[in-house]
């Protein structure tokens, strides 16, 4: 379009002829470029205006010609550019157009008029009326257009959406700026150039009055348009306002109910369960007879759906269960949530503790029934502790915590099943809450110490290594098996830390030994449940067989079978990492839990302990026997060895060693000694020279012999 522009200014100025301007053209010309651009009347109701410069360029073409208009109107396109712009492709592209459009104007009117239009004195003919309304509207059109398509190229916009929304109106300030000039070339032709431009002052004096005119009356819309804009902003306010309030009561309902409510469920949670408990136990107080009750309810083995089908199956789960729950109830009952699995019921106005009773069947029936989760059929029970309200409640926790207790014994007495509260539970509870803040303080008052039961080889008659068992030197109760407290330790969750010390106090123990020449015998060491989940478990076992310098081989690690089966696939990764520190792996109680051959084929195992009881039935029972024996064959083809525990009659030992089992340990042989205890008894063999055999003899003492060297 420059360069366009550039031949089209070239030509006309090539054409023009500069003999015959006179004073009169520069004048007009100086005006156009100085200055005219600038005054402009704005047309009311349209968003148009009128330009002075645009009616001068048409007076010059009626004047002196198209090719003197065309050069004026170029230039006076360039120094209008200049004020909105200072890029000078802008400047040189609408000089360029301005040229352009007037120039494709010029040729047209010159086609169809003729030069009666550029040629003066004008009279205001019709011939004179069309030309101007063909130059004005040639130009507007062509001008309009080019702009148009160039405004839509940047803003990437429709041609004709933008046309339309900026050059539609302005058309009428062409065609006014036309008969606009046609009047002033009149009145040249009537009273001269000079006479008719000393009347400049006076228009000007009309524009600016006109145009305070204006600027007041756009002032007045402005002003009545912003009062619009505040009633609107002050109706638009209040609108928000309300609907702020009705925001506000909606969630102040919101919250007031998710503060009773389980957020899952939508049964009560614990605050709503304690204010019905209250007024339970106030219509208690003010009735005689009224009886009531609470049944504290735990899904059974709720963590192993969880961890095995994921957080989005339990919640599913969990829903259903509520749903379950509520049906069974009246609706004078109250079914709340406390967190978790754990759900409490109020059943208010029984009969008796028969109606508690035979609701906690039923729910424990509900319960049982299968679920479809994530396409799998699952089946869960519920143990269930019962409270009464006997005369002594006068708050909810008591109730509540009444109930937990009973729901805990249903637990220990085999899950899925529901017992009644009684004042031994009570007890008992205390007794463990005492117990378990007794045990936080065992470790750092060195209170457990270490007993070790020598293991034995049958068919060469030698110790081959020692179990580690952990004793406590309670300082009330005198010393303590493990029975009596690693229960506790494991709900309290102090078992890894108890079991990491037994870890690192054997493998010292054991490296102290080998300094003394028992250098062939490894020690036994038990992993409770939650030690072996214990996500740390491998990285510290390593840490200690790097501290103690102890050769990884003479530990052995032993692990329940229930625990395995827990969730095999997990403890096969984790038995895997164990084994590859060269640790040896033994399955602790065989063939007490839930065994599964397919596993311990993959199993990196070393080693099998047959479960005391098998031993103690087999002499009398053919059936257990026969179990033994199955479990020999088994571990024997597996190419595992067998230890028996729990040993303590020579018959016994004469089946065993008849089946080949390869060691034990029992009362037979051993009871479990203290440190003290051991170190006499290698002292007692410094004739067998231990440094070179690095083995002891197999000694029988019988129980009551060496009780008073034994620890319980």
């Amino acid at each position: 379009m420059i360069g366009l522009g550039l031949l089209v200014f070239a030509g006309a100025a090539h054409n023009l002829q500069f003999g015959q301007l006179d004073i009169r053209f520069y004048l007009l010309a100086i005006i156009t470029v100085a200055g005219t651009s600038r005054l402009a009347v704005r047309i009311p109701g349209i968003g148009g205006r009128i330009t002075v410069s645009d009616t001068l360029v048409y007076l010059t073409v009626l004047l002196y010609g198209g090719e003197a208009a065309i050069v004026v109107a170029a230039l006076e396109g360039m120094t209008s550019s200049r004020r909105i712009s200072r890029k000078p492709l802008t400047i040189f592209f609408n000089a360029s157009v301005m040229a352009f459009s007037l120039m494709t104007a010029v040729s047209m009117v010159r086609l169809f008029f003729g030069r009666t239009v550029e040629t003066p004195p004008h009279f205001l003919s019709g011939r004179l009326l069309g030309g101007l309304v063909v130059l004005s509207l040639i130009q507007y059109l062509i001008n309009s257009w080019l702009i148009s398509i160039d405004r839509s190229l940047k803003a990437g916009s429709p041609l004709l959406v933008t046309w339309k929304q900026h050059y539609l109106w302005p058309s009428l300030t062409y065609f006014a700026g036309a008969f606009a000039a046609g009047a002033v070339a009149r009145l040249i032709g009537d009273f001269g150039f000079f006479p008719v431009f000393l009347t400049m002052p006076v228009i000007a004096i009309v524009y600016f009055t006109y145009r305070t005119y204006m600027n007041s009356v756009a002032t007045a819309e402005e002003q009545a348009e912003r009062a619009e804009l505040s009633i609107e902003e002050k109706q638009r306010h209040i609108s928000e306002l309300e609907g702020v309030r009705k925001e506000l009561q909606e969630s102040r309902e919101y919250f007031r109910h998710a503060s009773l409510h389980d957020m899952l469920t939508g049964l009560p949670n614990r605050a709503l369960l304690t204010d019905r408990l209250e007024q339970s136990i106030n219509r208690a107080r003010r009735h005689k007879g009224h009886l009531f009750a609470v049944l504290f309810l735990d899904l059974d083995r709720f963590k192993v759906i969880n961890d095995s089908l994921g957080h989005a199956a339990g919640d599913e789960l969990l829903v259903t269960i509520a749903k379950r729950l509520k049906d069974c109830l009246r609706a004078s009952d109250t079914v709340a949530r406390l967190g978790g699995d754990e759900f409490a019921i109020v059943l208010d106005d029984i009969e008796g503790t028969y109606a508690a009773l035979h609701t906690a069947e039923r729910l424990q029936i509900e319960v049982n029934r299968p679920v479809w989760l994530e396409g799998e059929e699952v089946v869960t029970t519920a143990s269930i502790g019962i409270a009464l309200n006997l005369p002594g409640y006068d708050n909810p926790e008591s109730i509540l915590r009444d109930a937990d207790s009973a729901m805990y014994q249903a637990k220990q007495n085999g899950k899925a099943r529901h017992e009644l509260f009684d004042k031994s539970m009570h007890t008992r509870a205390v007794m463990l809450m005492k117990l378990e803040t007794q045990l936080r303080r065992a470790l750092a008052r060195n209170e457990f110490f270490l007993c070790y039961q020598p293991i034995v080889s049958l068919d060469e008659g030698l110790i081959r290594g020692f179990e580690a068992l952990i004793r406590w030197r309670h300082p009330e109760h005198g010393v303590l098996p493990p029975s009596e407290f690693i229960s506790v330790a494991e709900e309290a969750g102090l078992s890894s830390n108890i079991g990491a010390w037994v870890l690192a106090e054997a493998c010292n123990q054991m490296v102290k030994w080998r300094d003394r020449g028992l250098a062939d015998c490894f020690v036994s060491v038990n992993l409770s449940g939650n030690h072996f989940k214990h996500s740390g478990l491998v990285r510290r076992v390593g840490q200690i067989l790097e501290q103690t310098a102890l050769d990884p081989g003479l530990l052995h690690l032993e692990i329940t079978e229930s625990v395995v089966m827990e969730n095999a696939e997990r403890a096969c990764v984790t038995l895997n990492e164990l084994r590859a520190l060269g640790v040896h792996l033994s399955i602790d109680d065989f063939g007490t839990g839930y065994s599964s051959l397919s596993y311990l084929a993959r199993f990196p195992i070393n080693r099998l302990k047959i479960d005391r009881s098998f031993i103690g039935d087999m002499v009398t029972s053919d059936e257990t026997l026969e179990v033994v024996r199955a479990i020999v064959t088994l571990a024997a083809s597996l190419s595992i060895d067998v230890v028996a525990e729990g040993v303590e009659t020579h018959e016994q030992k004469r089946l065993l060693q008849a089946m080949k089992v390869k060691y034990a340990q029992g009362f037979l042989f051993f009871q479990p000694l203290e440190c003290q205890h051991v170190d006499e008894l290698l002292a007692s063999c410094e004739p067998l020279h231990l440094a070179e055999r690095k083995t002891l003899p197999l000694v029988e003492i019988p129980y009551t012999q060496i009780q008073s060297a034994a620890v319980n």
